[in-house]
């Protein structure tokens, strides 16, 4: 009998971020018209791939979070694109706040924690969620990575935090302090055959999860997960040992955890399982302005820094919602009648010793656990101290290098020519079958083989070839991917190159490397490597060229973010270098 699938329970919903793509803005130019999500990896939109990811999760409560200027095409796309309109119901709500439209109309680049307290964002969100980017490829499925953190963070079935009154108290039964408390991020390997020089990496510290009674089977990702201790960019990293020779790393976390693992070449892949209270934690401290270097970073860092859990309001956020919502959540649950008397059980409460010294005027002695009707403290037992707060882990599951399972972001021209080279050598589904094809999997290589003229090469194992394509005489195409409607002239030698919809190659044209931009044009006998050409642009005939941008204008520039979140430690110094 096969095994049930692990769900998401009641309530969990996925956030699809989809920002403006500044470091693609050779084909993001016109956010109006084409933005980043719709941009296509092996002819497929950009944001089909977190959508899919979160169907075959089982999740189907989907948001995606846009800026206003880009809502009209992509609602246009869900309506018309066929990969869109293919996905499985119910559709993915869109939203775009205000916020983001006066950010973009002063060319501002929005922080993604930030978003978070937008608004319609926070009024979006009633329970535990997870979020994705636009440019995320995964293809490992989310209820692989869904079931260890459950487990993991004692969460199980419907035992889960939200706004009050969705799934009772966010502190009391069922809610947050008997359900899920702590969160999961995703890190891949950058290093390896896959490599694409000068993609980012980040710098994480882990540390491994106590040893279980029973250990894991190989295959569980139980044992790929850790606790993430430090996360910041490997930028970052280089910038702290330039300038002092070494890297510090504090006492406290040695005493916390006495094994650590440093990894540099790792990248967050920003997909994050975040139970409810985040977003307290998120609109406590306005200065948090990234989900991946402010909430993940300072929370990892507050497990083991004495104060730090304090200083970013922790406290405040769980004992604070339990002294106020403790009693009245019992109420509402039902466990608790309003009109019970407790005074009034034996078992609560002594009487008056009978003695003729006794007068009428002596006060009933209440045992410790009642309040005395009257409201009087004289016989309410004193409060005990504050105890040592227990901050909710932030664990990190750390993808293992010679897994065959791809997760990868797609956020610069190098990389989304390298992922759809590579899911183009996937075998389609008409040839090995459906069950047995990869989720990315095409249903055929070339979409349209009428229009392959018969002395043509096409290397089928390692293209993939849209709709209505046509490909003259005596051309040669090998390990390249070109989108529907594009026209190849004859003689052309296409390699390792990505064309979208509608290319026009020139006769006798050689491209080597290059990504093509939808309705370009590349004049005939042109030479082109490495190379990028914006949307509807024309190359002139007879161009020679290398690792050039054909571009009509110049694109938005990509901001440097300046903003540092300083916080004092427990030992006085400032925390702004973010040693660990």
């Amino acid at each position: 009998m096969p095994h049930a699938q692990t769900v998401p329970p009641p309530g969990f919903q996925a956030l699809i971020l989809c920002g403006p793509g500044v470091s693609l803005n050779t084909f993001t130019s016109s956010p109006e018209e084409f933005p980043k999500a719709l941009v296509p990896i092996a002819n497929r939109p950009m944001v089909w791939y977190p959508l899919d990811w979160c169907y075959r999760s089982g999740i189907t409560n989907i948001t995606v979070i846009t800026s206003p200027s880009s809502v009209a095409a992509l609602e246009a796309a869900f309506s018309q694109n066929p990969h869109l309109t293919s996905l499985p119901a119910p559709k993915p709500d869109i939203i775009a706040p205000e916020g983001l439209s006066q950010a973009s109309s002063t060319d501002e680049t929005v922080g993604t924690a930030q978003i978070f307290r937008l608004p319609e964002v926070k009024a979006a969100i009633t329970g535990d969620f997870v979020v994705l980017p636009c440019d995320l490829v995964c293809e490992l499925g989310g209820e692989a990575l869904v079931e260890p953190w459950m487990i993991e963070e004692a969460g199980l079935g419907g035992a889960t935090g939200g706004k009050q009154g969705s799934f009772g108290p966010k502190m009391s039964i069922g809610g947050e302090k008997g359900g899920r408390r702590g969160g999961l991020g995703v890190w891949y390997q950058t290093k390896g055959e896959h490599a694409v020089k000068g993609e980012e990496t980040d710098f994480i510290a882990t540390s491994p999860l106590s040893r279980p009674v029973v250990p894991p089977a190989q295959s569980s990702l139980r044992n790929h997960i850790s606790n993430l201790v430090t996360s910041f960019p490997t930028d970052t990293l280089n910038d702290i040992t330039a300038e002092r020779k070494f890297f510090p790393v504090r006492h406290a976390l040695v005493r916390r955890h006495a094994r650590i693992k440093l990894l540099t070449s790792y990248r967050d892949a920003h997909l994050y399982f975040f139970p409810h209270w985040v977003l307290d934690m998120v609109n406590k401290n306005p200065k948090f302005d990234s989900l991946a270097e402010d909430v993940v970073g300072w929370w990892a860092k507050a497990g083991w820094q004495e104060g730090l859990s304090e200083k970013l309001g922790l406290r405040e956020i769980f004992e604070g919602a339990e002294e106020n919502e403790g009693e009245d959540g019992l109420m509402r649950s039902g466990i608790l009648e309003e009109d019970v008397d407790l005074g009034s059980m034996s078992t609560t409460w002594t009487s008056k010793p009978e003695s003729d010294d006794s007068t009428d005027d002596e006060p009933t002695q209440f045992a410790s656990r009642v309040r005395d009707p009257s409201g009087s403290d004289s016989s309410s037992p004193v409060p005990p101290p504050k105890s040592k707060l227990q901050t909710p882990p932030m664990l990190a599951y750390v993808h293992p290098e010679k897994s065959d399972q791809l997760i990868r972001r797609v956020d610069t021209a190098p990389l989304l020519l390298s992922i759809s080279l590579r899911l183009a050598k996937l075998e389609s589904i008409e040839e090995v079958g459906k069950a047995a094809a990869s989720p990315f999997a095409h249903n055929s290589k070339v979409a349209y083989p009428q229009g392959i003229a018969q002395r043509s090469t096409v290397t089928r194992a390692d293209c993939l070839l849209g709709d209505n394509v046509t490909v003259e005489e005596k051309a040669v195409i090998k390990e390249t991917v070109i989108g529907p409607n594009c026209q190849i002239g004859s003689g052309v030698r296409l390699t390792r190159c990505l064309l979208m919809d509608g290319a026009v190659i020139g006769e006798r044209c050689q491209l080597t490397g290059c990504v093509v931009g939808r309705r370009s044009k590349i004049g005939r006998e042109s030479i082109l490597k490495d190379c990028e050409v914006q949307d509807n642009n024309v190359v002139p005939d007879e161009t020679d060229a290398k690792n050039e941008k054909f571009m009509v204008f110049e694109g938005l520039e990509d901001d440097e973010d300046g903003g540092d979140f300083d916080m004092v430690d427990d030992s006085g110094d400032m925390d702004a270098e973010m040693a660990i």
